[in-house]
């Protein structure tokens, strides 16, 4: 049995120590702090913080700070509660607190308590510069054996912003001490909402397009209204970085239940309303592009007395407006109305869904950019859509260079292919989906201090890598990060990489880092596609290339990528057209990006392989599509080896975004010993070593 020596004895070496430790816990090169730093109340963020059983919460408030003396009052417990007045004096002084109340608040469950009538013995002194309190404590009890008395030595410091307390606690008589984290009263409050997944405008739409526009205006100066989306949103992780952001970024959620009880919530944050059409589709993109500029909220016709109840102006009524109208018409009056009152950087497509059904998750982004959003076609050469594809190609053309084309396109009118080609011809980034949810508000979650986004990279400096006579697998999962595969079944089980969405460093830097938190040694990023965002590369006017290409070098370094993925369907179809590379290109792309470790090509099978300066350009072999069975997947995998009989022989496999690394496992354990599974760097330094493809690049000659 151990036992610890008399806690007395220990104090001088024990304080010591925790000073030291205390210090580490916040930055050697900061300002001073001052008493209007520390004043005010403070409360627990439970996750971050040890137990506390019956008295759930505790927290701290600093009612009157200065330099020799501080005023705390102590509460533990909401509900059920204690609370204790400690007005001390600092420099060393003892304070005699008296002990009104047996309670014993950290751990109300043991044996354990106060001895009622005597003090609590406290000296308090400020480290320097105010930065932390220290506190030494002599508290007399009682336990089953007797009295006694416990030294406490505590330190409460403030992070660098002055909004988080750290605040941890020593005993003599305890092995492990206790931490508990607190936050500014206020700080990093906010709501949420939980969505339904029915976006029929005659179901939940209306509703859920205002809640949206809702967000848009409320989240302008602070993240405050966040969604959860319903199991069927194509980003599959808004609980979990609502978890995440509760867990490591000292959020407090509130939930709140109905349109009305959010425009409860935030009376006074909005004032102005647009009502749209349910007879008009098209209503409701334009109304999108009025309440970014007029910071409104979007209402069909069944919410004008709930508007007008809350106090609301309108400013725009597009009830009748556009009837009879064509989409090509009713958006040149909006451009002739408001373009130019719109952001040239940024634009929205609120495409996607057609008909009937809107799925608008972007909207609250768009209005804080102050965009024009628009679902016109962009599909060339067909006269059906000459009209509309001729002003898609205005408005991007009036576009600043490298601004960024959020939403998607419409399902209805064109396709991927049409969308991203026209805006790469000008220099336009795309960042899809028209679902993208939360941005307003994850744009405002910065990154934790000192936060580097570090990679899982396979390579060691110097190894030499030469591969055997086997088939080499490397799987690779796109559409940021496989849109919601990251949180599906077995990832970690099997070497993998992801492509990040690398305009999320400044768009969601917060949601980056919980993949990166979250990644294990078997999950390696990537960067790309063509671009910094969504891009084909045959598309971007050649003058252009060095500022696309310095811009993802920019984003894969501070990302911490060494990998670069190319997909370009500026040719057509992924089957039926030309997704490969010329070498004119190829030249450029291996000269700007030196660090590169190698670079893919693809979505479905693509043709470019390319070994040149001791680095590979590798094209995809097989497209693993959800349709098809894991037998299926296995016997052609296995008959791919056998074509391509040559050993080593590389075989890169994209997994299309519905499936997770459980069934992806379940096909890799079939195939056999012949079979290697690797990480992709891996893949690429061996495919380097002993290239057994054949060369192949696409012609030389203008886009057909």
């Amino acid at each position: 049995m151990s036992s610890y020596p008399n806690p007395r004895g220990l104090r001088s070496v024990l304080f010591s120590c925790l000073i030291g430790l205390s210090l580490l816990l916040i930055s050697v090169a900061r300002a001073e702090f001052s008493a209007k730093d520390w004043e005010g109340k403070w409360v627990l963020v439970k996750s971050q913080s040890s137990a506390l059983d019956v008295f759930d919460t505790v927290s701290l408030e600093f009612k009157s700070v200065s330099v020799d003396r501080v005023v705390i009052n102590e509460k533990w417990g909401s509900r059920r509660s204690h609370a204790e007045l400690l007005d001390l004096k600092t420099g060393g002084e003892v304070n005699a607190v008296p002990i009104r109340e047996k309670v014993f608040t950290s751990n109300v469950f043991m044996g354990v308590r106060r001895e009622v009538g005597a003090t609590r013995d406290i000296v308090a002194n400020w480290g320097e510069g105010m930065e932390v309190l220290e506190l030494e404590e002599t508290l007399p009890i009682l336990s089953s054996q007797g009295k006694s008395e416990i030294e406490y030595y505590s330190t409460i410091s403030l992070n660098a912003d002055g909004t988080v307390m750290t605040w941890i606690v020593r005993r003599g008589t305890r092995p492990v001490g206790q931490k508990y984290v607190l936050k500014r009263e206020g700080y990093r409050d906010a709501f949420y909402m939980e969505m339904s997944d029915n976006w029929t405008m005659d179901a939940d739409l209306p509703e859920q397009a205002a809640l949206i526009t809702l967000q848009g205006v409320v989240n302008q100066e602070s993240p405050l209204l966040y969604f959860v989306y319903g199991p069927k949103w194509d980003f599959r992780f808004t609980d979990e970085i609502k978890d995440y952001y509760e867990a490591k970024k000292q959020f407090t959620f509130k939930q709140l239940k109905s349109f009305r009880a959010a425009l409860k919530a935030f009376e006074g944050k909005v004032h102005n309303y647009v009502v749209w059409d349910k007879a008009e589709r098209t209503s409701l993109i334009v109304s999108f592009t009025v309440a970014g500029l007029e910071d409104a909220i979007v209402v069909s016709e069944e919410f004008i007395p709930l508007m007008e109840e809350f106090g609301l102006k309108q400013v725009a009524d597009f009830r009748g407006k556009f009837t009879g109208m064509s989409d090509v018409e009713i958006y040149q009056w909006a451009y002739d109305e408001y373009w130019d009152r719109c952001s040239k950087d940024a634009i929205v497509w609120m495409g996607g869904d057609y008909g009937r059904r809107m799925r608008p998750g972007v909207a609250d982004w768009g209005m804080r950019l102050k965009c024009f959003f628009t679902d016109l076609s962009t599909k060339d050469n067909d006269p059906k859509w000459a009209e509309e594809y001729a002003m898609a190609d205005k408005l991007l053309s009036e576009m600043n260079p490298m601004g960024m084309c959020f939403g998607w396109h419409s399902y209805g009118k064109d396709k991927e292919r049409d969308h991203v080609k026209l805006a790469s011809k000008y220099v336009i980034r795309i960042s899809g989906l028209h679902t993208l949810p939360n941005t307003s508000f994850n744009t405002q979650v910065t990154l934790s201090p000192g936060f580097k986004f570090r990679n899982n990279p396979n390579i060691e400096e110097g190894k030499t890598y030469k591969p055997q006579q086997k088939v080499y697998l490397a799987s690779v999962q796109t559409d940021s990060l496989g849109i919601g595969a990251w949180t599906r079944p077995g990832r970690g089980s099997i070497p993998y990489a992801w492509q990040v969405t690398p305009n999320w460093l400044w768009m969601s830097p917060s949601v980056l880092e919980m993949f990166y938190d979250q990644a294990t040694d078997n999950d390696l990023f990537i960067g790309g596609l063509s671009g910094p965002g969504y891009m084909y590369a045959k598309a971007i006017p050649r003058d252009a290339l060095p500022t696309v290409i310095a811009k993802s070098r920019e984003f894969m370094e501070a990302l911490d990528l060494n990998i670069f993925e190319f997909m370009d369907y500026s040719e057509g179809a992924s089957i039926e057209g030309n997704p490969d590379l010329p070498q004119s290109l190829i030249d450029i792309y291996f000269k700007e990006m030196p660090d590169v470790t190698g670079f893919l090509n693809g979505y479905a099978p693509a043709y470019t392989f390319v070994h040149q300066d001791g680095r590979v350009l590798v094209s995809y072999d097989y497209y693993m599509s959800e349709g098809r069975s894991e037998e299926e997947v296995v016997s052609d995998l296995q008959e791919l080896s056998v074509i391509n009989d040559k050993r080593p022989y590389f075989l890169l496999m994209h997994v299309r975004n519905w499936s997770d690394i459980t069934r992806v496992k379940a096909v890799l354990d079939e195939l056999g010993s012949d079979f290697e599974v690797v990480p992709l760097d891996v893949f690429l330094k061996m495919a380097a070593a002993e290239p057994t493809f054949e060369t192949y690049v696409r012609p030389e000659g203008p886009l057909q």
